[in-house]
């Protein structure tokens, strides 16, 4: 296996999403940047509202991370459904770098549970950010 990347989908807000996890991360946007489904052949029958929803996005941050997000497209009978069923999990190289991404993840966001020692020995927080994405954050000082 050469990678893992999640992949999430929006309902109209994967732009700013992505953006948001730009600023957050300090990433990348690879390939053609952001892509919109108004960019696609033979997608000239969309509404003006789905024309700007995002075909695909990747970003690249840290070292080898990556985060990909698309919308859906309610005309072609696409429904979002939020579920508590997936987290993206973190791993940072220091303590300060965890505190700083919570934080910037918690924004608009609901903290599930704080950054904090744990039993296991690791620094780990839970929070879900303003876009419903579950995130873990989970610093280990033994790599």
């Amino acid at each position: 296996m050469k990678a893992m990347i999640p992949y999430l989908n929006f309902d109209g807000q994967a732009e700013a999403a992505m953006l948001f996890y730009q600023k957050v991360f300090d990433g990348t946007f690879l390939g053609q940047g952001i892509m919109h489904m108004g960019d696609v052949p033979g997608m000239e029958k969309l509404s003006d509202e789905e024309k700007k929803r995002v075909m695909h996005a990747s970003l690249s941050f840290g070292k080898g991370c990556m985060l990909m997000a698309s919308d859906i497209l309610p005309s072609m009978g696409h429904q979002l459904v939020k579920g508590n069923n997936h987290y993206i999990l973190l791993s940072p190289e220091t303590k300060e770098e965890a505190d700083r991404v919570f934080q910037a993840l918690a924004e608009g966001g609901k903290v599930q549970m704080p950054m904090q020692d744990q039993f296991w020995g690791d620094y780990y927080g839970i929070v879900i950010d303003q876009f419903g994405v579950q995130w873990m954050i989970n610093y280990s000082q033994n790599g």
